[in-house]
């Protein structure tokens, strides 16, 4: 009996209830888990008939099945999504694991609160807004509110540093009040966050009447200059108003959803608040293996659970079939009802089509784009003279200060874009002074060896490596390769000009390549080298901080606690290390800000 038949026999077997079915391969990974009203109906579906592309590669890769009965198909829903985040299967419908979306938290309990942008919410008695669509947006949301209220947009603690440094230029040109000066006090700045408080939370209007109120009551009562300063404040809060409508995202009455399915799939929310537009978001993947009510399904439980804020409406593009256990799942994680709907005329139903136009105008520019780089890998190709087509591109830097910290990089482009989930480093056990021949020759020898090992954190090799330097580094990855046995992986060098820019490529006979007349394969090259040298440098850098900060407390007299006030001073162990002596003594004192001064001077020194 082949396996399919076999496959199918065991799936005759099970019985007519709801539950969760989990596919596995034939090495007991787990490859697709989903979801079934009926566990015998649908997994006896994956072995009989044709199928799509996506669903049939699935298949032929199953070797084993298991199934969990489940109460109701509410739990088999939350059991799925339980599963998926857990096993994080190659064919379910996964959105990247790598994005978040930023929150402002507040603790109201410290004397002078400020806003801090965090990645999730914590039940820690503080105070939390959002999310928001990214951090960029985040800080633009902080740098208004900050010149609307008249906040310090610094980086001072207060009341620490409270009369330590005259004010700064925001004081001189009208942006902030001089809170470092000790006033106003600390009860008007608790006053200025809670109306900071009350603009994100959606009392823009409120307040711009209590500012007119307090505005009117000042001038009423000869008070001129502080009626002058709240008039001022009140037109700022009134423009914040009007203009960062991306504030009311997070508090979303509506979202439309968007879904187009093709050669570069777009899942598309467009929140609203109010009946006006304040937000969207996009997430793009491969062709899903579902047909569109299942990924749609998949998608919006997946978003709003990682998202952490819902609606009390989301419109859908497509029926869904699990839309009662979903809006059951949407609601329970909401604390209120959300609703799920498929309109078919009215204004959301023209919410719903402004939300599927922007979906499938964002798949149609990602298609470009990826048209675009599809010609530019086989431009690469035909350069390099390589019979097979380019996918992986893997390319090494080494960055070092003298002897200390050597570090290699391993930057990832797959399909001509920055794989940086797949970035490696290395610090060097076998080199001890600055040889770039010798450390290339580890980072590479001990790339192949982790593969060789069957580390999946260094699978699949590359179709082409790249190595930042000329013939010497070049040879040198060479001869790890052959050593591992992998001499047939092609190998090149990327040569700079004097702006250390990637002019041209060499190759292991050293004749040069140029690629400037190629203005696409250019860029893709000028960008591998500045995302691997950009790697290696930042490794280094931490290595170097972490072993400075490390090696105060070897120095006499610099315990934890002193470490920990020298940070706090200086914020950085970069700054430690570049204060003056007169600087270290106002922290230390000046006996063992000297021992300190010398300490950190004489190791560099010795680097």
């Amino acid at each position: 009996m082949d396996k399919i038949a076999e496959l199918r026999e065991k799936a005759n077997k099970l019985p007519l209830l709801p539950g969760v079915y989990i596919m596995q391969n034939a090495a007991g990974e787990v490859i697709y888990v989903g979801k079934a009203k009926a566990l015998k109906n649908r997994v006896t579906s994956y072995f009989r008939g044709e199928h799509l592309p996506k669903v049939a590669a699935m298949v032929s890769h199953v070797d084993d099945f298991s199934v969990i009965v489940a109460a109701s198909e509410f739990e088999a829903l939350m059991l799925e999504n339980s599963l998926i985040k857990r096993h994080k299967p190659h064919y379910n419908i996964l959105l990247r694991d790598d994005k978040t979306y930023p929150w402002l938290r507040l603790d109201e309990r410290e004397q002078y609160p400020r806003f801090t942008i965090v990645g999730r919410v914590a039940q820690d008695g503080a105070r939390y807004f959002g999310p928001y669509g990214g951090r960029s947006v985040t800080h633009g949301i902080l740098n208004a509110l900050a010149k609307a209220l008249r906040l310090p947009a610094c980086g001072k603690k207060f009341p620490r540093d409270i009369g330590r440094d005259r004010p700064c230029l925001n004081f001189h040109m009208g942006l902030c009040e001089g809170w470092c000066r000790g006033e106003p006090d600390a009860e008007e700045y608790r006053r200025r966050m809670d109306q900071a408080a009350q603009l994100l939370s959606g009392g823009a209007k409120e307040l711009a009447a209590q500012l007119e109120r307090e505005m009117t009551q000042a001038a009423e009562e000869l008070r001129f200059e502080s009626a002058a300063k709240l008039r001022d404040r009140l037109a700022a809060v009134k423009e914040l108003g009007n203009r960062q409508v991306v504030l009311k995202a997070a508090r979303a009455d509506t979202d439309a959803v968007g879904f187009c399915r093709s050669a570069r799939c777009s899942f598309v929310v467009l929140h609203y608040a109010g009946g006006d537009l304040a937000g969207k978001d996009l997430e793009q993947m491969p062709e899903p293996v579902e047909d569109d009510g299942s990924a749609v399904s998949a998608l919006v439980r997946q978003y709003y659970v990682r998202r952490g804020a819902w609606p009390r409406t989301v419109l859908l593009p497509v029926e869904i079939e699990d839309a009662e256990p979903l809006g059951q799942m949407l609601t329970q994680l909401a604390g209120h009802k959300v609703e799920l709907v498929t309109p078919q005329r009215g204004v959301k139903r023209e919410l719903l089509q402004a939300a599927e136009r922007n979906a499938r105008e964002e798949s149609a520019r990602a298609e470009s784009e990826a048209e675009r780089r599809v010609k530019t890998l086989e431009w690469l190709q035909r350069m390099l003279g390589l019979e097979a087509p380019i996918h992986r591109m893997e390319s090494f830097d080494i960055s070092n200060t003298g002897d200390f910290g050597i570090v290699a990089s391993m930057a990832v482009f797959v399909d001509g874009k920055p794989a940086r989930s797949q970035y490696r480093k290395f610090k060097m056990k076998t080199v001890e002074h600055q040889d770039d021949f010798a450390s290339m020759h580890e980072a590479v020898g001990r790339r192949l060896a982790r593969y060789q090992e069957g580390d999946e954190k260094f699978a699949p090799l590359p179709d082409v490596l790249f190595i930042d330097g000329g013939a010497g580094q070049v040879a040198a990855a060479l001869q790890a390769m052959a050593e591992q046995g992998f001499a047939h992986i092609p190998v090149f060098g990327m040569v700079k000009d004097d702006r250390h820019r990637t002019r041209a490529l060499t190759d292991p006979e050293g004749r040069e390549i140029g690629i400037q007349a190629n203005p696409a394969v250019f860029a893709l090259i000028g960008s591998l080298q500045e995302e691997t040298h950009r790697f290696a440098i930042e490794y280094h850098k931490k290595l170097r901080q972490k072993t400075i900060g490390s090696a105060l407390e070897d120095i006499p007299g610099v315990g934890p606690k002193r470490r920990a006030a020298l940070l706090k001073r200086f914020k950085s162990v970069k700054a430690v290390s570049a204060a003056s002596e007169q600087e270290l003594a106002a922290v230390l004192g000046q006996k063992t800000a000297k021992a300190v001064y010398e300490y950190l001077h004489k190791e560099e020194d010795e680097r």
